[in-house]
């Protein structure tokens, strides 16, 4: 199973230290049962891309936790066995847990298959976006639109062999 680890930059230089993307659990993104539903379509490339969506989203979480982290989105494709990854049935209607699974065990950075990260030029509409998330989690219109700003901005794909350079 393919799925989107969301992180910020310097995750993802710990976990090119560490050589794994850990501790565990880990929370991830998927192409759920509940995400196939939710985003109606068959289309496996199509769903995947709502997943990387999703992780990205909490990327920009992360992002607004952690002041120091900079302002550029981060989100790891990785592949693991299908029992390693759980949804949680208590979540499984909850529209924010869409495409949400957990992984039990430490991925080794091995089993990446890409890392997605912003573009430079992203840095300050992702900066307004995280600086927006409570606001708009409280319903601001304005917040809301401010933050799907960051959402404009297409993750750029890398090979795991480039991290050192990203971080």
């Amino acid at each position: 199973m393919r799925v989107y680890v969301p992180l910020t930059l310097p995750a993802l230089a710990e976990a090119h230290r560490a050589g794994e993307l850990g501790p565990a659990p880990l929370d991830a993104y998927a192409v759920t049962p509940a995400l196939r539903e939710w985003y109606l379509s068959d289309d496996m490339e199509e769903l995947e891309y709502a997943a990387l969506g999703r992780a990205a989203q909490a990327s920009l979480r992360l992002i607004a936790t952690d002041p120091a982290a900079p302002r550029r989105r981060v989100v790891v494709a990785v592949d693991v066995p299908d029992r390693e990854a759980a949804v949680d049935p208590d979540r499984a209607l909850d529209e924010s847990a869409l495409g949400e699974v957990r992984l039990s065990r430490p991925v080794p950075l091995a089993k990446a298959a890409a890392v997605h990260v912003d573009a430079d030029d992203a840095e300050a509409d992702v900066a307004a976006a995280a600086a927006a998330l409570g606001a708009a989690d409280q319903g601001d219109d304005d917040a809301r639109f401010t933050v799907d700003g960051a959402e404009d901005h297409e993750l750029m794909w890398f090979g795991v062999q480039e991290i050192p350079n990203l971080t």
